[in-house]
């Protein structure tokens, strides 16, 4: 009587390492892809917040007579602000109002609005092509609500300062 070979068999304990083993590699993999999620996920968040940051992107320090800084000025793109800080006590009187002028070379300064209030931070609205060429601003002393642009400004400066495009 021969016998027959007996086949190898693989014992019971490879078959239940291998199963934990793909467990274990299923979930590592799952983890990871939600992991992913997640990350892309919050990093679309953040940048939704930081583009609602401002970006100052232009900004000017307005000196007086004495070269004192008076006035600084920054302009957000994206808001599409101009927002003006007073950094001395000087005000404008009571039939009087400050205006703001965008000065390029060879050219007749253009008003970017009045100064409406007398309080320490002020924001007026202003497109980049307002300030697109211009090299400096400045503020004037003006009859009460201003000048219109093609009358120009009544000199001397008040306020003039170079206009400095910030680096990103």
């Amino acid at each position: 009587m021969t016998s027959s070979p007996t086949r190898p068999g693989v014992s019971r304990w490879w078959r239940a390492l291998s199963i934990v083993l793909l467990l274990v590699l299923s979930i590592g993999l799952t983890a990871t892809i939600s992991l992913y999620v997640q990350l892309q996920a919050h990093i679309g968040h953040l940048q939704s917040k930081l583009s609602q940051l401002p970006q100052i992107r232009q900004l000017a320090v307005l000196m007086d007579q004495d070269q004192k800084p008076a006035m600084l000025v920054t302009y957000d793109p994206v808001a599409k602000q101009l927002q003006l800080e007073r950094l001395n006590a000087v005000k404008e009187g009571r039939e009087d109002s400050m205006q703001l002028w965008a000065m390029r070379p060879h050219q007749a300064p253009q008003s970017l609005g009045v100064v409406e209030s007398k309080f320490k931070a002020v924001a007026m609205s202003a497109t980049t092509e307002q300030l697109q060429g211009a090299t400096s601003l400045a503020i004037s002393v003006e009859n009460k609500g201003g000048v219109p642009n093609e009358q120009g400004p009544r000199l001397p400066w008040l306020f003039q300062g170079a206009l400095v495009n910030k680096a990103l």
